[in-house]
Order: C-alpha cells, then structure tokens, then sequence
C-alpha cells in the first residue's frame, strides 16, 4: 500500500491579462525585472559543522575522530552594513559560516543572534562589507490568495535560482517551531531553499522560506514561508539584544470548534480555551482558570490557540494585556493580565489537542 504521509521538511539543503492593474503587480508589469531587481538581495550560505563519529563506524574503522557536516542555506540582505536574515536552522551549531554574494564573492560570517522557537536568525558578514543592495521589506498581511510571489535561493545547491507561484494559504501552523504563521506557496522551493526570499510583484520580502511538505523530500507543490509581519520584529530584537524577549502568560490552551464546545459542554463555540494554569503564573495571579475561554486580546478578537499564542509572544514583557473572557458559569469579563518574561525552558501557552470523545481520525 502505498504510504500517503506527507511529511515537513525545514529545507535545508546537506552536501556529503486584466486592463486594471493589480496592486502587487510592478509597474511596468514584467516579471523578469521583479527577479533582476531582488536577486542581488539574496546570498548562498555555506556552513561547516563538527559531529561526533558514529560510534559503530568508529570502532569498525578505527577512526573516532569529528566528522564535518556540511550544510548549505539561503539569506537576505537587511542592511547596507552586511547583516543577512537566515533561518536558525540554517547555522545551528554550525563552526564556521561562509557566505556567497551574488558576484561570487565570498565572505566570512558570525551569528548576531538566532531564535530557534521562531527558526530564526541574524548573521554578520566580517571582513571589509563591499556595497550590498538591502531588500525592501513589504506588508505580509496584505498578501491575498492567489496573488503571485516569487522564492528565491539557492535550491538543491546548485546556485541562485528564482521560481514562481501563488499564495496558496495563510496563518499555517504545522507544529516544526513553537511560533508559526506559515505563508503557504507553490512557488518551488527545494532543499537549500531555507532562509531564502519570497518576495510579492513590487520586489518586496514578505516572507523567509522555511520548509516544505514532501513524501520524497524534494518540492511537491507545497511550501511553506515565515511571513514579514512575523519575522521583522524577532529580527529587529537579535539585532540589538541577540535575543528575542517574549510575553509569557502561563496557560494551556486550545481552539474552540462548536462540536468540542458541545462534546465538554464549555460556555462559548468560538475562541480559545483555558485548559490549564501554570502554578504561580501570570495567567493565575490574574484569576484565569480552566473552562474560561478568551475570545480577544486588547479588543482583538482571537479564534486560534495560534493566533493568541503568536500575539501573546510579541508584546512585552512587564506589559498589562486586557482579556475579554467568558467563565464556564457563562458570565463575561475583561480581566487584566501583567505579562512576564517567558523563561528560557517553558513554553507560554501549551497547546492542547481536543477532539470530541465520540471521534476517531484514521489515515485513509
């Protein structure tokens, strides 16, 4: 029987006509002009990384000394002064960086920061910077259904290359990073692709491409980009603290759906439930308990664990956030929350997956 698992690959790549002109579209409506604007903005990046030999082939072989991985990635040039937005994955324990302009040129690099919840980081090119072409940064949440984007980087390793598509889904969640709002693409996007570009008709980033959904490995049609939106402000805190600084309220929560409100009898069908507080959290000193749904944030209504996850983890800490709530005795309330500082080992909202008791998913 034929396996029908798709699986999400991080895309790294390992070496061993309409008269009314659309607003995404250039002005002179070409194409080609888009990708010779953006190419310069995006760079190869080549990583070398020490692992320990394989215990079995050490002893058969009798060398048990490090191997080195290599690896190869993609990134965008943010600023005039040589710093490259990459994906976290891309470095990750990577020894020594080298980074490929679109000249050829070759050039050292450190990591300024990185950000693994968010897979993603900031690197510094070293030596002395010739003049770099930083991209320009566009809207993400302007991005509609089917507006054309284009990914660039280097896929499978054998150079810079551009691929087109559409936007084929916004706000995925596909559980590869603790913070997630996937920008879903066509556009090809293979291994070595990670940390590339995708950009709109204007010539503006308006996502880091990230993975893809494969059952071999390589593109199938489905690939997946972390939005500008998302990605700028993680950016903005690596580059001058070499961290990201997250709220942490302290809940477990999870989507309300109307058979899940019916299945466990909860007071609204729609937001995201308080399935759980942390002792001594925020969520706690505030009053939240389990079986209260929130259904906004500051007057913003959220639908999705994600979305008040994500939202959650970009607002400040020491900030006081407004929860519009119903309790489980059907009464509202707004009650106020101070965040604190997520810690470096515990995740702020823990996810629960509820499904009504009398259901079971099957693989077909």
């Amino acid at each position: 029987m034929m396996n029908r698992t798709l699986i999400v690959f991080a895309v790294l790549g390992l070496v061993g006509g309409s008269a009314i002109a659309h607003p995404s579209l250039p002005a002179d409506n070409s194409i080609a002009d888009v990708a010779e604007r953006v190419v310069d903005s995006v760079v190869n990046i080549s990583t070398q990384t020490q692992v320990e030999a394989d215990p079995f082939f050490s002893g058969f072989f009798g060398d048990d000394s490090p191997q080195i991985m290599a690896g190869k990635g993609s990134g965008v040039i943010i600023t005039a002064s040589g710093r490259i937005l990459t994906n976290a994955h891309v470095v990750n324990g990577a020894q020594d960086i080298t980074v490929t302009l679109q000249d050829g040129t070759e050039m050292p690099a450190k990591v300024v920061g990185k950000d693994t919840r968010a897979d993603l980081a900031v690197l510094q090119l070293e030596g002395k910077v010739p003049a770099l072409k930083p991209i320009p940064w566009g809207d993400s949440s302007t991005l509609r259904l089917g507006e054309i984007v284009l990914a660039i980087g280097d896929g499978m390793g054998v150079g810079k290359s551009v691929s087109m598509g559409i936007v084929s889904a916004k706000g995925r969640g596909l559980r590869i990073a603790e913070y997630e709002d996937f920008i879903q693409t066509d556009a090809a996007i293979n291994p070595g692709n990670s940390g590339g570009a995708l950009v709109n008709l204007k010539g503006e980033l308006v996502g880091i491409n990230t993975a893809i959904a494969s059952r071999s490995g390589g593109y199938q049609g489905i690939g997946f980009a972390i939005p500008t939106n998302m990605a700028k402000p993680i950016m903005e805190q690596l580059m001058t603290d070499g961290k990201v600084s997250r709220g942490y309220l302290g809940i477990g929560i999870a989507t309300v759906n109307t058979a899940i409100a019916k299945e466990y009898k909860l007071p609204a069908s729609r937001g995201v439930l308080v399935a759980s507080v942390e002792d001594g959290s925020p969520a706690a000193k505030a009053g939240l308990a389990e079986g209260d749904i929130i259904t906004a944030i500051n007057g913003t209504a959220v639908k999705t664990d994600d979305s008040l996850k994500n939202t959650i983890a970009m607002i400040k800490p020491g900030t006081t956030v407004d929860l519009d709530v119903i309790h489980m005795n059907s009464k509202s309330a707004t009650v106020k929350v101070k965040l604190t500082e997520l810690p470096d080992t515990m995740h702020p909202l823990k996810k629960k997956q509820l499904q009504p008791r009398s259901r079971r998913f099957v693989s077909p």
